[in-house]
């Protein structure tokens, strides 16, 4: 029989989970705002229309819902067939009609959170497969639907602004960007936090020298270094939202 209440105890596992529940309801609020005519409209992503967005967050909750049920049963469950299959599926979703597409994203949301409600709080340490080959417990997903829910709901274009994402999701978010360039090798990068508060240490970036080349240092608030270091931030807004050390914008690396 379904459970009615969360069975994880993990204190930290529940934070996670509240997270992405807020993230959920902020993605939902951005959709609402949208009218059926909008949906056609482009995003914040290059060559996307706000229906491939919305195709892809409502596809990544039934993909990240297969992973839960991995940790679950034990039974392999991986999130997609293969890369051409998940880029096809985005494709044709985005086809649907609003109504059809509108009901996608919301229950699939409901489904995985029903997963995450179900999971027996001895199953959040399994390990499962992410689609990029990661082997990573299930409490994992709850984060990478973190990402998904909060950077998409500004990717529509709507109204949602990166600076609503609260700040935990933020510094993690850049601590994630940071890694995947240092994993590449790319130029040391140092970031400048100029609003954080008191007590917070958010992730300051590539430190040091590598091959001779200096480190380029960039100054803004987190939520500007955030967008900035997602590929979010416009070039038009560069130089009011952030300071450079070489005096001139630096394009941030690829971070996915």
């Amino acid at each position: 029989m379904p459970a009615r209440s969360d069975l994880v105890q993990d204190a930290r596992v529940r934070d996670d989970l509240a997270t992405v529940r807020l993230g959920t309801a902020f993605f939902r609020r951005a959709l609402d705002r949208l009218t059926d005519v909008q949906l056609d409209e482009p995003s914040l992503l290059p060559g996307w229309t706000r229906r491939h967005v919305v195709a892809h967050v409502g596809y990544n909750a039934r993909a990240i819902a297969r992973l839960v049920d991995w940790a679950a049963t034990g039974v392999e469950n991986p999130m997609y067939p293969s890369p051409q299959s998940r880029a096809e599926e985005i494709e044709l979703g985005a086809t649907l009609s609003p109504e059809a597409l509108r009901n996608l994203s919301e229950h699939a949301a409901i489904e995985l959170d029903v997963r995450w409600r179900d999971l027996p709080a001895d199953r959040w340490e399994a390990r499962v497969v992410t689609a990029q080959g990661r082997e990573v417990p299930a409490s994992e997903t709850l984060w990478m639907r973190t990402r998904e829910v909060w950077l998409h709901a500004v990717d529509l274009a709507g109204g949602a602004r990166i600076d609503d994402v609260p700040r935990q999701v933020l510094v993690r978010l850049v601590g994630d960007v940071l890694a995947a360039w240092c994993r590449r090798g790319e130029d040391p990068v140092l970031l400048c936090v100029t609003d954080a508060p008191g007590g917070e240490a958010p992730p300051t970036g590539l430190d040091g020298d590598r091959g001779g080349v200096d480190a380029v240092v960039v100054s803004g608030s987190l939520a500007a270094l955030a967008a900035w270091a997602t590929g979010r931030l416009p070039d038009s807004q560069r130089a009011d939202r952030l300071t450079w050390s070489q005096g001139r914008p630096y394009a941030a690396p690829s971070w996915i």
